[in-house]
């Protein structure tokens, strides 16, 4: 009988999981870079945000899509690594319960600072892109004992 499990044992493993979780790290990067030109050049949906306490508007340019998108990327990297020290056995269930409540509550951001239906639905697309890639990436590549 065999099992999907490469990353189970071996010297090698820890090198194979560090390429993996980098290869998905950059994926939701491009994953949010694709969605952003498809809802802000494409589609021409103009993705302002409110800014701080004002009234200031801001443009959601691909330098802060693509820095989020590897922020949330490493943040999820950083945190499996972490469950998998803390709770060996379960670590890919935890973090990928985590993971989904993390992703729903970044949805507030653009919900409330959304300028308009469109900027707020565009943001929304942006979050759930990057998600859809991060999430299953990052959880398969988590260490199984």
């Amino acid at each position: 009988m065999t099992t999907n499990t490469p990353f189970r044992s071996g010297q090698n493993a820890p090198r194979a999981r560090r390429g993996t979780r980098s290869l998905a790290v950059v994926a939701g990067a491009a994953a949010a870079l694709l969605a952003w030109l498809v809802t802000a050049k494409l589609a021409g949906t103009p993705l302002d945000v409110r800014t701080g306490s004002g009234e200031a508007v801001q443009s959601v340019g691909v330098a802060a899509v693509v820095v989020a998108a590897v922020t949330a990327g490493l943040g999820g990297w950083a945190s499996l690594a972490v469950l998998e020290r803390l709770v060996p056995a379960r670590a890919r269930a935890v973090w990928t319960a985590l993971a989904v409540v993390v992703l729903v509550l970044s949805l507030a951001g653009p919900l409330d600072q959304g300028t308009t239906t469109g900027a707020k639905a565009g943001l929304v697309g942006l979050h759930l892109v990057t998600g859809m890639v991060l999430v299953p990436a990052l959880a398969r590549t988590a260490a199984r004992r």
